[in-house]
């Protein structure tokens, strides 16, 4: 397969570089080393270090903010479905990555072009050139533009409100509402720790903390999702919390 050449890669990214050996740099896979040390003297290693970092970042800055009633472990479950390696892999297929990278001959011939692994590193080194090229900001910009649409697809029971689905879910074995109420608060009024528990009828289902009163009701409320359901182990602190 012929490569491709980058700068037609740019129109295809939507972003131009001012030091475009950033992003060749970000393509040359390390196979491509190994068989021409005269034409190269690094590998995209490092730069995927660094968009792996940003990119980490950006997806959950982005999420903590689209989705204010979310406890910390359904954003880290977000997070990580949205920047792990078959994701990456799937969205460097769409962009025809593949096309563009410097590979070592032995490496092409194994399909080294599609392979998933290569394509989810190569994105994340062209991220990381992106922020040496533009900036932080931009880089952040322009990386959610090209998760948007996965940001947008992400599940609906994801990203609800935990309140709500316990209210559905209560609501069609025939029982009352649930009934939050606060048990505990803690700490000085700029940083304070609240504790509820939720209740149905006279059974306390869940209890949850955070440092709102909202975030502590929406952690109580996937506790008690999860041992109504089934659908999540409990740890034994979480145990504890049903009551």
């Amino acid at each position: 397969m012929t490569r491709l050449p980058e700068e037609t890669l740019q129109d295809v990214l939507g972003i131009q570089f001012r030091d475009a050996s950033l992003l060749r740099l970000a393509l040359t896979h390390r196979s491509y080393l190994h068989e021409r040390p005269d034409e190269a003297v690094e590998s995209n290693e490092r730069l995927e270090y660094l968009g792996d970092a940003l990119l980490g970042l950006a997806i959950a800055e982005e999420l903590y903010r689209r989705f204010p009633d979310s406890p910390e472990g359904r954003l880290t479950e977000l997070r990580s479905r949205l920047v792990r390696a078959e994701t990456l892999a799937d969205l460097g297929h769409e962009l025809q990555l593949g096309d563009y990278l410097y590979l070592g001959r032995g490496e092409e011939q194994s399909g080294g072009r599609s392979r998933g692994r290569t394509l989810a590193r190569a994105l994340e080194a062209v991220i990381g050139a992106v922020l040496i090229d533009r900036g932080h900001e931009a880089a952040k910009r322009w990386t959610l533009t090209l998760f948007e649409d996965r940001l947008k697809r992400l599940p609906d029971q994801e990203v609800r409100d935990y309140k709500s689905l316990l209210q559905e879910v209560v609501q069609a074995e025939g029982k009352g509402p649930p009934v939050y109420r606060t048990i505990n608060a803690e700490g000085p009024d700029h940083d304070r720790d609240f504790t509820v528990e939720v209740l149905v009828g006279d059974g306390v289902l869940g209890r949850g903390r955070g440092r709102s009163k909202r975030i502590a009701q929406t952690e109580a409320a996937r506790i008690a999702l999860a041992r109504l359901t089934g659908e999540a182990r409990l740890t034994d602190e979480e145990r504890d919390h049903g009551g």
